[in-house]
């Protein structure tokens, strides 16, 4: 129950032995008066105001007991509600405190009450209020260190908690449920709360006093047709304990954005629109918040603009495609950074998503574009891409360049084009970047730039990074045009500059690497079949791969390897 009183406390004296001369005792004869209160609350109908608790939680039927604490010592006084007003009530008990003068006494009392307990608690609501029962037993109500007169034993009690009402409006559709989300835990309060549902579309829920800031999504509808709609709070705001919060809510104009935002701060993704709607925050400045596809996602038809624009405003948090499948993602512009992220950073991560048809065109003088990302420094793994990839200077089917982090267990069977650095899989590798059990299928065509030095492979174009561990492409190399600087054009990789360990190739090219670094140790091999075969490949991957402490392994179930993590 909620209550809204505060509580009037009354009366009754049985009389003590003491005489009518020892000033402040009790009259001649009594031998000790019992305490007995009257509890109630504030008058709602007379002196209710904006932010307090409606008249109805007035009413102290259903509280059975409370606790009364007096001199160090708790004793459980039972209740009487008013039959003529039941916003009041008698608490009197079988083992009671007795009067023993007329000085005032400090008397402390609360509801509910927990064996043992010897000061009110702190407020700790139940996260699923979806029966009266259990919205009512989250609330919290205290006498907190009152004065109590002999003449006028009276007790005041407050809400603790605050109360939050839900009212929706214009809707038609089934409702399945109802959550107040992204709330304080402090106290070891929920995050999320599934409030009691009291009718004539009002959801009410009790809730740990606390600050709810601008923007904060704090309700969740989500309706039987599976779509979820989220509201935020348009100004901070703070709950105060007592105080009654109620929100109108029209369906009709609501919009569903298509992502969730869960307990811990992170997103949920479940439709092609809250995707877009995602790459909008992280674009707008929320550049680290955690994302996870829950559903497949089909990017037809809608106009793609890249998570992290550009070098400013890097993607830096976690996106988990859990397996799914983002298909058709769709973009031509003249921005720098192209894919489905345009810049990722250091701390960045994304992984577990297939790409599939992807059609991404860069016409930026000096652009980044993948399938996965544009340009990275952080963690890509677990990624495929098929379709199509064009672009300038840093083209890759996966990633155009990877200066720093990793891009492990990532395949792309899209075709490729670019005018400077052309890879497979990444265009450019440098920094600290490693690459590691990665392969590519698809063909890469080379453009020349005619001013600039030019690398190009069947699996990357550039790599100074500083590893290049069991790999493979097949996809076939070609070119047009010529330039002024160097060109290194091979069916593996154009340009080395760092250690390659059991790498394989099998295209157009005889030759795997175009130039290579002095010193530096190659493995690439070319399948032919015969001497050399894709089983003798996979052996020697997979050996490689175990030696580095990888948990990534090839298995040769088909024509080619294929990538599975242990």
């Amino acid at each position: 129950m909620r209550i809204r009183f505060f509580a009037l406390a009354a009366l009754t004296l049985l009389l003590g032995a003491c005489t009518q001369d020892e000033v402040g005792f009790l009259p001649e004869g009594a031998e000790g008066t019992s305490i007995v209160f009257t509890a109630t609350g504030l008058n709602p109908a007379s002196s209710a105001i904006a932010g307090t608790r409606a008249p109805v939680d007035g009413n102290w039927t259903g509280v059975q007991s409370v606790a009364v604490l007096m001199d160090g010592t708790v004793k459980t006084y039972n209740v009487t509600p008013s039959t003529a007003d039941p916003t009041s009530a008698t608490l009197t008990s079988t083992d009671p405190y007795y009067w023993t003068n007329h000085n005032d006494i400090t008397v402390t009392a609360w509801w509910p009450y927990t064996e043992g307990e010897t000061t009110p608690p702190a407020v700790k609501v139940k996260a699923n209020q979806s029966t009266q029962k259990d919205f009512e037993g989250s609330d919290l109500i205290v006498a907190d260190g009152q004065t109590v007169t002999y003449g006028s034993p009276t007790l005041r009690f407050t809400h603790r908690t605050a109360r939050v009402t839900i009212v929706l409006t214009d809707y038609t559709e089934g409702l399945a449920s109802v959550q107040l989300t992204g709330l304080s835990t402090e106290g070891d309060n929920p995050a999320e709360i599934t409030p009691y549902d009291k009718g004539s579309n009002t959801y009410i829920a009790l809730v740990a006093p606390q600050s709810v800031a601008a923007g904060t999504t704090f309700i969740t509808c989500t309706f039987t047709n599976g779509k979820t709609f989220v509201y935020k709070m348009k100004n901070a705001t703070v709950w105060q304990a007592g105080g009654e919060y109620t929100y109108t809510v029209s369906l009709a104009a609501a919009k569903d954005l298509g992502y969730t935002i869960e307990s811990n701060g992170s997103y949920t993704v479940t439709s092609a629109d809250g995707l877009m709607n995602i790459a909008k925050l992280v674009n707008g400045g929320k550049t680290d918040i955690n994302i996870t596809l829950t559903a497949d996602i089909d990017l037809t038809g809608k106009n793609w603009t890249p998570i992290g624009t550009s070098f400013s405003n890097k993607y830096t948090g976690t996106f988990d495609g859990g397996g799914h499948t983002i298909k058709g993602l769709t973009v031509t512009t003249n921005d720098q950074f192209v894919g489905l992220f345009g810049s990722i950073g250091y701390a960045g991560t994304v992984k577990n998503v297939m790409m599939e048809d992807v059609q991404i065109t860069s016409n930026h003088g000096s652009g980044f574009a993948g399938g996965v990302a544009g340009f990275s420094d952080g963690t890509i793994e677990n990624c495929s891409v098929s379709g199509s990839v064009s672009g300038t200077v840093y083209v890759g089917g996966v990633v155009g360049a990877q200066w720093n982090g990793s891009t492990t267990g990532c395949s792309s069977s899209a075709t490729v084009k670019g005018t400077v650095y052309v890879g497979g899989v990444v265009g450019q590798t440098n920094g600290g970047a490693t690459l590691t059990a990665c392969y590519a299928t698809g063909n890469v065509t080379l453009e020349i730039d005619p001013k600039k030095n030019i690398a190009g492979g069947s699996l990357v174009g550039f790599n100074g990074g500083s590893s290049l561990l069991a790999c493979y492409a097949t996809g076939n190399v070609t070119s047009t045009g010529s330039s002024t600087g160097k060109v290194h054009i091979s069916g593996f990789l154009g340009d080395n500059y760092t250690t390659v360990t059991a790498c394989y190739w099998k295209n157009n090219h005889e030759q795997g690497i175009g130039y290579k670094k002095e010193g530096t140790v190659t493995e690439v091999t070319k399948v032919d079949g015969t001497g050399v075969t894709w089983q003798k490949a996979v052996d020697a991957m997979n050996t490689a791969l175990q030696n580095a402490g990888s948990e990534w392994r090839y298995e040769l179930n088909g024509a080619l390897p294929t990538l599975r993590k242990q």
